[in-house]
């Protein structure tokens, strides 16, 4: 059981489509998992009448779990940057601020994304040294999973931000991948030097030169077959891969239920390998995985999707410990002081 005197995680209890329900759901299931404390940030009366309707909600996990009022909820349709700076009692912005200010370990919404990296960037400030955050996703492989960023904070990028992400991907993979040397590629249209758009033809010398095991681009194609365990790209190429995965994978599976209903035959086969492909979605399901990390500021921030349910609230706080417990923001700072101190260095012994 974990220590009461642990800093919660603080939660946005009123972002994402399920808000508040399954978020107080998520909540619990997670106490009763991790013997976590979780401060549910939001409209106290909502956060309230959830836990009261809760099933399992007892006693022992309430004491686990505070409520902290915020009046504000920021939209999924609203401005990020525009509703963070005006609606500074919302409850994607509180649970920031709790986290920046030590009052939590780290937040985590499924809210309206964009507010999110707002909020972060407000509350906790950029890493020196950092440009630009990212957004990293898990994806599935057929040899385990592939960290891929920018997976949507940034739709335009710079060839020096791709190379920055590309040590903080790096950097994610040992610590929360636990891979001691992990393989870093840059997501293009061919594998030679040469190929894909302008801004991967000038990021690929920077990664070489970068403090990480780079191994040159990697197609598409190969981002399933586990070419590298860190794939770097721009957040706009990052989050259509992301969106074009999950809906592959609903496709799939779909379909295979549709044909499997279609015969008496199909019917005993799916009943047979309903097991087997059970792991296999849970593998690429987004509420397993829980959540993205933002990466690039002063503090963990976690991303969850905004479909997100019970269980994949609960995955996001799994996520939001295992980064705390890592300092996953701590040892990136200490990563990019280490690369930018080389590049003076390195300058000097050239001219």
């Amino acid at each position: 059981m974990t220590d009461s005197t642990e800093l919660p995680i603080a939660i946005d209890a009123m972002g994402g489509d399920n808000a508040p329900g399954d978020i107080v759901r998520g909540t619990l299931l997670a106490v009763a998992a991790y013997g976590c404390n979780v401060a549910l940030v939001g409209r106290r009366v909502e956060i309230e009448r959830e836990l009261n309707d809760a099933a399992g909600a007892k006693p022992t996990l309430r004491d686990r779990i505070t409520i902290v009022d915020a009046t504000e909820v920021v939209g999924m349709d609203e401005h990020p940057a525009n509703a963070v700076r005006a609606k500074k009692d919302s409850s994607v912005v509180r649970a920031c601020q709790m986290a920046a200010n030590g009052e939590a370990s780290a937040a985590v919404s499924a809210g309206n994304s964009g507010a999110m990296l707002a909020a972060s960037l407000f509350a906790f400030k950029r890493i020196d040294g950092v440009a630009r955050p990212a957004i990293g996703a898990m994806f599935p492989t057929r040899r385990g999973r592939t960290f891929v960023l920018d997976v949507g904070a940034n739709t335009d990028c710079k060839a020096e931000w791709l190379a920055q992400f590309a040590v903080m991907g790096s950097v994610y993979a040992q610590k929360m991948m636990g891979i001691a040397s992990p393989t870093v590629s840059l997501l293009s249209n061919g594998e030679e030097a040469e190929k894909g758009s302008a801004l991967v033809q000038e990021a690929h010398p920077l990664l070489m030169a970068a403090p990480i095991r780079f191994i040159g681009n990697v197609e598409g194609k190969e981002v399933f077959a586990g070419a590298a365990h860190v794939v770097v790209c721009d957040g706009f190429v990052g989050n259509i891969a992301l969106k074009v995965a999950e809906g592959v994978g609903d496709y799939l599976f779909a379909t295979m239920k549709d044909e499997a209903m279609t015969s008496l035959s199909g019917k005993l086969g799916g009943a047979l390998l309903r097991g087997k492909l059970r792991g296999i979605r849970d593998r690429v399901d987004y509420r397993h995985t829980g959540g993205a990390l933002l990466l690039g500021v002063r503090g963990e921030a976690i991303i969850a999707h905004g479909r997100s349910d019970a269980i994949a609230i609960k995955n996001a706080i799994r996520v939001a410990r295992e980064a705390v417990a890592a300092d996953v923001s701590g040892t990136i700072a200490g990563a990019l002081s280490a690369m930018n101190n080389q590049q003076p260095a390195a300058a000097a012994a050239t001219t």
